[in-house]
């Protein structure tokens, strides 16, 4: 764990914690949401109803560690508070990598049976919350954490399904870039991301990106010179740092 980023380990000392972490946020937070626009990557935000995230309002990722941080980067590249609740394989190395400031992250891996409590109060203090919904939550408990959203003016990614999300993201093509003839690294990523709002046509919107490139960056797919696509890898999981990866190809 890099000791950069706050992290709450267990569920007991949580409402203390977060307590300590608003009045830190108070001292550091140079940005506040002024606008009910937030601010995400430029690469993924086109593909994004409005162009940006939204305060206020929750999105839902499906299956795609690499995408949340592409969300998560802008509003931290801001100044803009993340805390990650319920993720514990959630890396930060890699998040740092990919321009999530680790000064202003908050971590609850292992909320336990305090899930929504803990979820709720991270939306008292920083401006983006980012979670894993733990199994089957009560309708109504989803509500009242999508009010206390809408009340504080934060943003919510899940990681997975949830109900009146603006907008899902999902990967619906995934290759990689730099086996050579039997073997070599891993180099880069490309995926067709598509997104669909909540609002609109019904239509998503496509765009293929990086996730990442060779030089761990989130970019639009532009040219692809000297590099060879390779399909994605059976049962590897889907992670930044399997770039560096040595991938061995039999046969």
């Amino acid at each position: 764990m890099t000791d950069a980023a706050l992290d709450v380990s267990s569920p007991a000392p949580a409402g203390e914690e977060i307590r300590a972490l608003q009045s830190r946020i108070s001292q550091m937070q140079a940005t506040k949401l002024d606008t009910r626009a937030v601010r995400t990557h430029p690469a993924i935000a086109p593909l994004l109803p409005g162009g940006s995230l939204r305060a206020g309002a929750a999105y839902s990722v499906e299956s795609s560690t690499a995408l949340v941080m592409a969300l998560m980067a802008g509003p931290s590249a801001d100044g803009i508070w993340c805390g990650v609740v319920g993720l514990p394989d959630f890396g930060v190395e890699a998040a740092s990598r990919f321009g999530v400031d680790l000064e202003r992250l908050a971590l609850v891996p292992h909320p336990g049976d305090e899930w929504l409590t803990v979820t709720a109060a991270m939306a008292d203090v920083v401006g983006v919350v980012v979670t894993r919904v733990p199994g089957r939550v009560p309708d109504a408990a989803m509500a009242r954490l999508q009010a206390r959203i809408r009340q504080r003016e934060a943003t919510l990614i899940v990681l997975g399904d949830w109900p009146q999300s603006e907008a899902t993201l999902r990967i619906t093509e995934s290759t990689w870039t730099g086996i050579g003839s039997g073997h070599g690294y891993l180099a880069g990523r490309q995926a067709m991301v598509s997104v669909t709002a909540r609002t609109g046509n019904g239509r998503p919107r496509r765009g293929r990106l990086w996730l990442p490139d060779g030089d761990e960056l989130f970019r639009p797919v532009m040219e692809l010179p000297g590099l060879a696509a390779v399909p994605p890898v059976d049962g590897r999981r889907e992670t930044p740092a399997s770039l560096r990866l040595l991938h061995e190809v039999n046969g």
